[in-house]
């Protein structure tokens, strides 16, 4: 039988440190499946690069991430395919097309045919209310219309675990308003756990479910 700890996120005395900088310091947290936690905390706090250590984009001096029961450390692609992540800057690629950005994933990781890759990439761009875009570039997006290509991207693998990192900031208030609706209605619609990185009081007050509070190296549940 499965334990709880095995369907999560769990973080045990995380240290991440760069040069003789400490950024975070025995942090241990843990972050529930199917829940939408919110990481908060001031600009510098640590909260980005506690996730992109989870993700295994940043590496740790000490501790251990257990991502459902398995150490990143040890763990095959199969169980870092179980996350992804919306940046803030969308990190879309230039020379790429929508179609061609959001197809990116499945073209790297699996093995489907053109006509599979498709017909997945249309059901995104449908999911994300951007119809009849696809031959676009970044070049030629507002800023929300990018950021709805990259939450697209990011979720065409069908992750078990979404990361977004400040997926409001930039934006004016309306379009934050409709990308938050947005995160909410693909939260409940596909059932994935939703961890999101801000500091916009409306964000918070509309997803949280959850709140980690990155402050002093550390974290705390608020």
């Amino acid at each position: 039988m499965r334990s709880v700890q095995d369907n999560m996120i769990e973080i045990n005395n995380l240290t991440v440190q760069f040069d003789d900088t400490i950024v975070l310091k025995n942090v241990s947290t843990r972050i529930e499946s199917e829940k939408m936690t919110c990481i908060i905390g001031r600009s510098g706090a640590g909260k980005s690069v506690l996730m992109k250590t989870v993700l295994g984009l940043i590496n740790y001096t000490e501790g251990e991430i257990l991502i459902d029961g398995f150490s990143i450390k040890n763990s095959d692609k199969k169980i870092k395919s179980k996350m992804a992540m919306v940046f803030q800057n969308s990190a879309l690629f230039d020379s790429f097309n929508v179609f061609q950005n959001i197809a990116f994933p499945l073209q790297e990781h699996k093995k489907m045919s053109y006509l599979e890759i498709k017909n997945k990439v249309d059901e995104m761009i449908d999911l994300v209310k951007l119809p009849y875009i696809h031959e676009l570039y970044p070049s030629d997006l507002s800023g929300g219309m990018r950021k709805r290509v990259a939450l697209a991207r990011a979720i065409v693998q069908e992750p078990k675990y979404l990361i977004y990192d400040e997926p409001t900031t930039g934006l004016d208030p309306i379009t934050g308003g409709e990308i938050i609706n947005l995160i909410e209605t693909i939260h409940k619609k596909i059932g994935m756990t939703s961890i999101i990185i801000t500091h916009d009081k409306d964000c918070i007050n509309q997803l949280a479910e959850i709140k980690l509070e990155v402050s002093n190296n550390n974290v705390y549940e608020i």
